[in-house]
């Protein structure tokens, strides 16, 4: 085994800048990206003879087009390029400059664009799968609009030099906050002491995401304390392991740990993945994610207030952006004011996103905790799903915030041992032979359409 992670480490170092291992492990070159196309070209017969497509042809070119799409890089070949990335980078100003051409235009992008975000969001969100597109709109359009702020707003001579350096720092510190956001949400591990071994793949598992460790994959197996009876084991697997035991990361979760289908680890105090960073949020990241939405928010608001009082200074501030005379007559004014409403549907839907989580946090319910306590009716719920209280972990306001602001310093709780894989199959088949006729509850915990979280009982 070590010879052959040697060997495949030799292999990528002697790689120069447009070199890459492909899908197949076979070694190819950026210039080759036309060559041996063999999947394409069967689509292709197929169509141009109006033959049925093989069920997963179409799957299978899209594997090779995103395989083969590369950047050359200087230190371990070149670079997969998500595609993902792509259509945000290029969409955007596109929609915005058409929007600026004329009203009707403007009102019809600015309709279809959220609305396009949102059927792109529930189709990637019931495949379960992982894509960058929403972390690359987000700061894209961070990007974008300092830009035109720049270039559009400032040489109209209406910003001073303290409201820009007021705009510059809240985008700086808004990408300082979503760096340090993404660095982990709190991923939860196996106890040392009972790591049986280690086992390191380089070719990706279908159950793990290989971002999350550089394309490495790390597969410890755990085994029972020897020291633990076997009556007590049994008593532990019953109680606790049955509920809490993770079949994907091996692991047994400590209370209101939960998986992640997506990023496909388990998060301590997992509240939500979060498309538009492209990670869970729990117990390690969430006061960032708060503050990162607090930071944007501040910075979006104060710049749409400069850019309304630039192009529409004889308007009230509240009411410029429903009644700006005139702003259309020149194409500058009229893609500041596109911009000006743009920012104000992100900023929106933020502010709606940051009003649910500081209600979660004053009630200390996470957001999966709220969605299986509304599914099974067990929690008071007001202003239609808005406010949910589940009653089980709440100490009061200022009790649950001292503990939102303090759990940070909790990222290692004493989690209980795992138990033996084969000790938990035969404890599950005792319990099925015992309560014959019941629906067994692991099934329902561990559905693959369920939630994988279980409060503390």
């Amino acid at each position: 085994m070590k010879k052959r992670a040697n060997k495949v480490r030799e292999e990528e170092e002697t790689l120069c800048c447009c070199e890459y291992v492909n899908r197949y492990g076979e070694r190819s070159h950026v210039g080759a990206c036309c060559c041996d196309c063999e999947d394409l070209d069967d689509a292709c017969d197929r169509f141009l003879k109006k033959e049925p497509q093989k069920p997963d042809s179409l799957s299978q070119v899209a594997a090779v087009v995103t395989d083969r799409i590369r950047v050359p890089w200087l230190w371990g070949g070149a670079r997969k390029v998500e595609l993902s990335i792509i259509p945000p980078l290029i969409l955007l100003p596109v929609l915005l400059h058409l929007a600026a051409l004329h009203l009707l235009l403007g009102i019809v992008v600015l309709t279809a664009l959220p609305g396009l975000v949102l059927w792109y969001y529930y189709f990637t969100h019931r495949k379960k799968g992982r894509t960058l597109f929403f972390l690359s709109l987000a700061l894209f359009s961070l990007a974008y609009m300092y830009y035109l702020f720049i270039t559009e707003v400032l040489p109209r001579g209406d910003i001073g030099p303290v409201q820009l350096s007021v705009v510059t720092v809240g985008v700086i510190l808004t990408l300082v906050a979503l760096v340090h956001t993404k660095r982990e949400p709190g991923i939860v591990l196996p106890k040392q002491e009972v790591v049986h071994s280690t086992v390191t793949y380089y070719s990706p598992l279908a159950d793990r995401d290989p971002a999350l460790s550089g394309g490495r994959q790390d597969v410890t197996m755990t085994a029972p304390d020897g020291t633990v009876s076997a009556e007590q084991s049994g008593v532990e697997l019953k109680e606790s392991s049955r509920r809490n035991w993770c079949p994907v990361c091996r692991v047994v979760r400590p209370p209101r740990a939960g998986h992640c289908r997506i990023c496909g680890v388990c998060v301590l105090r997992l509240d939500h993945h979060c498309v538009w960073i492209n990670s869970c949020v729990g117990q390690a990241n969430h006061r960032s994610f708060l503050l990162t939405l607090v930071l944007f928010l501040l910075t979006s608001l104060y710049g749409i207030s400069l850019v309304l009082q630039s192009v529409c200074p004889r308007q009230h501030l509240l009411t410029a952006l429903l009644y700006c005379p005139g702003v259309y007559n020149q194409y500058s004014t009229a893609l500041c004011f596109t911009c000006a409403w743009y920012s104000s549907i992100v900023t929106g839907g933020l502010l709606h996103l940051l009003v649910v989580q500081v209600i979660n946090v004053s009630y200390n319910v996470t957001e999966c905790e709220a969605r299986i306590a509304l599914r099974d009716k067990t929690a008071r719920s007001a202003y239609w799903g808005l406010v949910v209280d589940t009653g089980v972990y709440s100490r009061g306001f200022l009790g649950n915030w001292a503990e939102f602001m303090t759990m940070g310093d909790k990222l290692n709780p004493p989690s209980p041992a795992p138990s033996d894989l084969v000790a938990l199959v035969g404890a599950n088949k005792e319990e099925k032979c015992e309560n014959k006729g019941s629906v067994d509850p692991q099934r329902d915990i561990f559905s693959e359409h369920s939630i994988h979280t279980m409060p503390h009982k």
